[in-house]
């Protein structure tokens, strides 16, 4: 299915060795329709993964290369990098608890680096930012906020 551009093979990338991850690639389905067909219709318990695949072909569509970020056996959604400056992204549905939270900012936190970082959900009231890590929307982040 990748060879046929259904699907888009990821490949992890190690953040602090800086290096590409032979094996634990992703994949991401060009038309999120096509999930759907595939698993057999529409699941509510998948919207985290239909949002993350949105937000994955919104990168793409702007550009940017993608890989998923490997730091400390923790993952990073997205490491992206265009015209020399990198950005990280995490992507949850929502933070309605503390421990998705501290997962999601704790993860981008542990990079320690000052390129620009953010988490992408479907909340529109949690905090802009935190620790110079910024909260967007959905819609925030399909407009080009970061």
């Amino acid at each position: 299915m990748a060879n046929s551009f259904i699907i888009h093979r990821i490949n992890r990338y190690d953040i602090s060795g800086k290096r590409i991850f032979e094996i634990g690639e992703k994949y991401y389905f060009e038309n999120t329709g096509i999930q759907n067909v595939i698993v057999g219709g529409y699941r509510p318990r998948d919207r985290g993964k239909i949002l993350e695949n949105l937000a994955y072909n919104n990168l793409i569509i702007n550009g940017y290369p993608v890989k998923i970020g490997a730091l400390d056996n923790q993952e990073i959604d997205f490491v992206c990098k265009k015209n020399g400056e990198k950005r990280y992204l995490q992507v949850a549905l929502t933070l309605n608890d503390q421990a998705t939270i501290e997962r999601e900012f704790g993860n981008l936190k542990k990079i320690k680096d000052n390129y620009p970082k953010a988490v992408i959900t479907m909340d529109s009231f949690i905090s802009n930012s935190e620790d110079g890590i910024v909260h967007l929307t959905l819609r925030e982040f399909f407009n080009n906020s970061f």
